[in-house]
């Protein structure tokens, strides 16, 4: 869990992406459990239904599955489907954008795709 939380972002969905990005980078693992709305809530002093609410989220998304009276776990295909939306949402807000300008400044194809390869 991260030490603090940002202000500017609402509580519960900066839950969500922490758990988001543990899953993604496999320091969560599929069949794992995750820590509880209490836990969430007694580490970073909020109250547990604003925790809840982003774990509520991520079990709609079939990301979590909750065992009755044992927790929340990380479904099987979680890791695959939060990659395809992540992917989703790097088009829409980077590479849209990124086409829109390069069509604006007359950027080809091959140039923009040497600009991308480039290291410095």
């Amino acid at each position: 869990m991260k030490n603090s939380l940002d202000e500017n972002k609402p509580i519960f969905l900066q839950i969500k992406e922490q758990l988001e990005d543990s899953i993604i980078d496999g320091s969560i693992k599929t069949g794992e459990r995750v820590p509880s709305t209490n836990e969430f809530a007694a580490y970073y002093k909020i109250n547990p239904a604003t925790a809840a609410k982003g774990i509520n989220e991520l079990v709609a998304e079939d990301i979590l599955f909750k065992r009755r009276g044992v927790g929340m776990f990380v479904t099987e295909d979680a890791k695959e489907i939060l990659i395809e939306k992540r992917k989703k949402i790097f088009y829409e807000n980077y590479m849209l954008p990124l086409k829109i300008e390069a069509k604006k400044l007359h950027i080809e194809v091959s140039e923009l795709m040497e600009m991308v390869k480039r290291e410095d």
